[in-house]
């Protein structure tokens, strides 16, 4: 049978070019398919980008929504010996602070050996050694002959979780210390018992009892709590970062002071202003967003004619059912302070553009004057009130597995698989029915070749019979 490219050459007929548009103009019937697919395909793209935006504005509008911005303090000490960090509660004041004691670690130390290595225990097939706290908490550690050696301790005493860090100093050539510090400051914190069952020798290398005066083991550093006043009260705790002394206020001792030195907490407008201007921000870059994913450029080819750097979501019912509700939750009417509009405190809207504008200084005025009015407006009971814990609860919904643009995005699924369904559906038939004309052309070949050959041998024929009429004649 004739292959397309040798289509014609019996008949004389150009079969290959003809076949060639038929197939041409049959598969222009895909091109609407392939232009919706085009187009969904960007649609669920954009669909990603909007959740992404969202997801983006959703992070700050987190940050805003929380009470405490509004009663932020920052603490400013005259000393460098100790800072101070405040929460939400904390009260504005002063304080006088004198820090007589820093709390510190115990650290004893062992008596000097000549190898890290070597096991220094007896022949014992093993021993346990117990470490005692001096807030009675006891963890015992079993080792092997191999673990008697001053890296084998180490390693079996920072894998047991007692209660100590140990370390090995070299303090010479062929001279090394086993160092346990105790993991955490303070007097109740320290080592008061070190004893080593089954094996005799080992207890002569790191046995310590802190009630004898003869140990193995030394202290070489004391452990000891922090002591200091604040407004002339006695403190003593066994950390220096102190969070439960003055409520609110954790204070972080760096060093002992020289008499009593000054702590002051303020009001702090600056947490709640960064935070509002970075709300503000995000805003409007979700606004960008939205009007990146909805451009319009007119053209005059066609009243159906659209311009193809439109964007995806142009006329999409989805992103203006969130840009026109997210409009709506700029206020607060239920807001039980004065403040019901975010234009109140220097927030308004461009009326072109849709994007928020913030006057600083008005935005400054308001959070010294009435930061819990401003506070009502915008958080509200954190529940069901406030312009954030609103937009919050919409933003949960909208982004969930079962919101809004997850619907639109499974509706745009669909469509993408129907229209695949579609397209194949459609070139299967379209291969079909061109595989049905070349059959029929290469048929066509055939006969009209058999016909051509057919009269060529008639004319022939004939040819040679007229011949030998006229010669006989």
């Amino acid at each position: 049978m004739a292959s397309i490219s040798t289509l014609g050459i019996g008949s004389g007929l150009d079969l290959s070019t003809i076949l060639d548009s038929l197939t041409t103009a049959e598969k222009a019937s895909l091109t609407p398919i392939t232009t919706q697919q085009s187009a969904y395909t960007s649609k669920l793209s954009a669909y990603g980008t909007l959740k992404s935006a969202l997801t983006t504005f959703q992070t700050a509008n987190t940050k805003l929504n929380d009470a405490d911005l509004f009663t932020a303090t920052s603490a400013t000490s005259s000393s460098s010996a100790f800072s101070a960090t405040t929460s939400g509660s904390t009260v504005a004041g002063k304080y006088t602070v004198s820090v007589t004691q820093l709390a510190q670690a115990q650290t004893l130390t062992s008596a000097v050996q000549t190898s890290n290595t070597t096991a220094l225990g007896d022949s014992a097939a093993s021993r346990t050694m117990a470490i005692t706290l001096t807030d009675g908490t006891s963890k015992s550690i079993t080792l092997t002959a191999e673990q008697t050696s001053l890296t084998g301790m180490r390693d079996a005493i920072n894998s047991a979780d007692a209660g100590v860090t140990a370390t090995i100093i070299k303090v010479g050539d062929g001279s090394y210390r086993l160092s346990m510090t105790s993991s955490e400051t303070g007097s109740d914190n320290a080592v008061s018992k070190i004893e080593v069952t089954g094996d005799d020798t080992l207890q002569a290398v790191v046995g310590y009892d802190a009630s004898t005066t003869t140990n193995a083991m030394t202290e070489s550093v004391t452990a000891q709590n922090a002591k200091l006043t604040v407004n002339n009260v006695a403190i003593e705790n066994s950390s220096n970062e102190i969070s439960d002394a003055l409520e609110g206020v954790t204070l972080n001792l760096n060093d002992t002071t020289t008499g009593n030195q000054t702590l002051t907490i303020t009001k702090d407008t600056s947490k709640a202003n960064s935070a509002i201007t970075s709300w503000v921000d995000a805003y409007n870059t979700l606004l960008d967003q939205f009007t990146t994913l909805t451009k319009y450029t007119a053209v005059d080819v066609g009243a159906d004619a659209q311009d193809s750097s439109n964007g995806a979501l142009l006329g999409d019912s989805t992103l203006r059912t969130i840009q026109t509700q997210l409009k709506t939750m700029l206020t607060n009417a239920q807001s039980s302070s004065t403040y019901k509009t975010m234009a109140q405190i220097g927030i308004t809207t461009d009326p072109t553009s849709g994007q928020l504008e913030l006057d600083s200084d008005k935005l400054d005025t308001a959070l010294s004057a009435d930061p819990d009015g401003v506070k009502e407006m915008i958080v509200g009971d954190g529940k069901t009130t406030g312009i954030t814990t609103t937009i919050a609860t919409n933003l949960t919904g909208w982004l969930s597995s079962t919101g809004i643009i997850q619907a639109a995005t499974d509706g745009v699924s669909k469509t993408l698989n129907n229209l695949t369904d579609q397209y194949n559906t459609m070139s299967t038939r379209i291969d079909n029915l061109v595989a049905r004309y070349k059959a029929q052309f290469t048929q066509l070949d055939v006969l009209m070749s058999s016909l051509n050959t057919t009269s060529d041998y008639l004319t022939q024929q004939f040819a040679t019979s007229t011949s030998s009429s006229s010669s006989s004649s």
